[in-house]
């Protein structure tokens, strides 16, 4: 299964508490998030040591997830009063599948509003990224990227459902999985993501900003050849200044710095994988999209391309929002999942 990250100590808890006493209701906001920021960056950072001490040469937990969860939650909504329970949701339970080079750090606010919320959100690690330290280069298949998410869904109770929500590459993820799994799966929330249909790949999807893939494979200075140059490229990852360009030009600079020392290559495989969906598993799906209508990496033409071409239930919208709404517009993608997780 996926893994999550670490948060707050007791002992950081209770030195929050205390300052919180002397100070106004603006000035404590500020400090909770302060706090929470810089948290999150320094978690990214001990997991960048580790990746690269470790190479990844074995897998690694850290933490306990129910503490990990709690923590976080507690450390955001310090501050503010939890509403209450929605008993009017009958799938409580969000799965959250980052896009490529990202991992479950990516949606730290998005956790804690959920739980703020009475919601029971779990956000995974895909083969490769974030602390999961499998080494990207051997990541051949879409089958191997997403098993996180296919052995969540396989060890879920025979009678119980969840709700996907899948950024960028990982709607191939959740497309795949509605495919094999669809008896587990409430809904299936695409976010600016690869809603592709039958036979399509999800880097097709970028064809408009990266060019055809046979171009991409051969022209790219973002390729990564993890088995040697002469061998066939098996990741990518862009540059530090070009992910700013594309993914981050509405976010909160401390997001970018967390993203900056918390991205990771990606494997090049399961984006060129042809996907095989069928009427019957993948099109009795709910399917739902949400646009994000300041995007570059994914522009808000193609994300309409992809609702035409493949009709959702329903599709949603984020005014100013970059390619990562959970960073430049979390309240407003909270929203969004709330709302379309009480849709019947």
């Amino acid at each position: 299964m996926g893994n999550r990250f670490t948060c707050m100590t007791k002992k950081e808890t209770k030195d929050v508490g205390s300052r919180n006493k002397r100070m106004g209701r603006s000035q404590r906001k500020l400090v909770a998030e302060e706090d929470l920021h810089l948290q999150a960056l320094s978690m990214a950072l001990q997991q960048h040591q580790l990746s690269q001490r470790f190479e990844g040469s074995m897998s690694r937990r850290i933490g306990s997830t129910s503490s990990r969860r709690r923590n976080l939650s507690d450390s955001f909504s310090a501050n503010k009063q939890v509403p209450e329970i929605l008993e009017n949701i009958k799938i409580k339970k969000f799965v959250l599948i980052h896009g490529e080079g990202f991992g479950a750090w990516c949606w730290y606010k998005t956790v804690a509003l959920l739980e703020e919320s009475g919601l029971l959100p779990v956000a995974l690690d895909l083969t490769g990224s974030g602390i999961d330290l499998t080494d990207a280069n051997s990541v051949t298949t879409l089958a191997e990227y997403s098993k996180p998410l296919t052995d969540y869904l396989v060890n879920l109770p025979d009678d119980e459902k969840v709700i996907l929500i899948g950024h960028s590459i990982g709607g191939a993820c959740i497309s795949y999985a509605l495919e094999h799994y669809s008896q587990k799966i409430s809904k299936a929330i695409f976010l600016c993501a690869t809603m592709v249909t039958d036979g399509q790949r999800p880097f097709d999807v970028f064809a408009d900003e990266l060019g055809s893939a046979e171009h991409f494979m051969k022209e790219s200075k973002f390729l990564i050849h993890g088995n040697g140059k002469e061998k066939p490229p098996t990741g990518f990852m862009f540059e530090k200044e070009q992910m700013k360009g594309l993914y981050f030009n509405q976010s909160p600079s401390k997001d970018v710095a967390l993203a900056m020392v918390s991205m990771r290559p990606s494997p090049l495989g399961p984006i060129m994988e042809k996907l095989s969906l069928s009427p019957n598993k993948y099109g009795r799906g709910h399917r739902f999209y949400i646009q994000t209508l300041d995007d570059r990496a994914l522009s808000p033409d193609v994300q309409e391309k992809l609702v035409r071409e493949n009709p959702p239930e329903g599709v949603f919208k984020i005014k100013g929002s970059d390619h990562c709404p959970f960073f430049s517009k979390p309240q407003s993608l909270h929203k969004i999942l709330v709302e379309i997780a009480q849709i019947p």
